[in-house]
């Protein structure tokens, strides 16, 4: 398998960071990250997709090597879904398929909204059009500060408490190798979170807002590219109910429901990839 790190520039100038996993297949796959999580997250699908798909793992800004923005203000779904554009500029890729975790998901459905024509399909991580209130709160809540941890043991324990309703069958050593995924060391070798604290400070303040706007009619307008979308049996964000009427207005809609999961599956799950695998088989190569 051949990987290659590459370094861009968003329309405004700052850094953004995608690994590049080779592949001959013509639609290539990019995979978007969730909220606070960065493209480690792809590892394992990445490799198990490739040498038969090109597979690109982006950073979105203000997380693992890509640059943080001074502004936070621009940590909104506007500006990453430039950058992802930019990342296709620079990987000079024309169509692609997009598998989306949570925001990423949300990156996915507004690029499907406005260019059907440069998407092949769409798997959509436990997300949808509307989001909870509730499920929300407790994303707004989790993103704020949290306390210092001294070890990647402390770091692991975090890690456990913040995500451990949604991954319940995880052992320590998963939890370990979870950290390692989600912080850095700093300067004295603490792990600190791999992202920048403005993009809580971003989420606070859409918060303080009131509830966000659903995205019904941008699902809508999702009839003609192919979606697999894939839910965690207990997740707060993508209920029964959202995912029922996703399916129901959208005939043509693949659904997963991932056993012992909430909010997000980690997607390299074996009935994940599998699922993944089948529907990028299916996909027509050309529009």
């Amino acid at each position: 398998m051949t990987t290659r790190d590459e370094f861009c520039k968003a329309a405004d100038g700052l850094g953004l960071f995608y690994r590049d996993y080779a592949g001959e297949r013509p639609v290539p796959v990019l995979c978007i990250p969730g909220l606070t999580r960065n493209s480690q997250d792809f590892a394992a699908l990445a490799q198990r997709l490739s040498p038969r798909y090109r597979v690109l793992t982006p950073d979105l800004r203000g997380r693992g090597r890509s640059a943080w923005d001074p502004n936070w203000q621009n940590y909104r779904p506007r500006t990453y879904v430039a950058d992802v554009m930019a990342v296709l500029e620079h990987a000079q890729v024309q169509r692609v398929a997009i598998v989306g975790t949570s925001l990423g998901g949300i990156i996915g459905m507004l690029l499907g909204a406005s260019l059907p024509q440069r998407i092949a399909g769409l798997v959509l991580n436990d997300v949808g059009p509307e989001i909870a209130p509730e499920a929300a709160a407790r994303i707004a809540h989790y993103v704020s500060r949290r306390a210092s941890v001294r070890n990647w043991e402390e770091a692991a324990q975090q890690a456990r408490e913040t995500y451990g309703a949604a991954l319940p069958d995880y052992s320590d050593k998963d939890w370990l190798h979870f950290a390692h995924r989600s912080y850095r060391e700093d300067g004295t070798g603490a792990p600190v979170l791999d992202m920048d604290p403005g993009i809580g400070e971003a989420v606070r303040a859409a918060a303080a807002t009131g509830p966000a706007p659903t995205m019904w009619p941008v699902w809508a307008a999702l009839q003609s590219i192919p979606t697999l979308v894939i839910r965690g049996e207990h997740s707060d964000v993508l209920s029964i109910d959202i995912l029922h009427r996703m399916a129901t207005s959208s005939p043509g809609v693949r659904t997963l429901t991932v056993p012992q999961r909430g909010h997000a599956p980690t997607l390299d799950e074996p009935v994940c990839v599998d699922a993944i695998e089948q529907f990028m088989e299916c996909l027509p190569e050309n529009p």
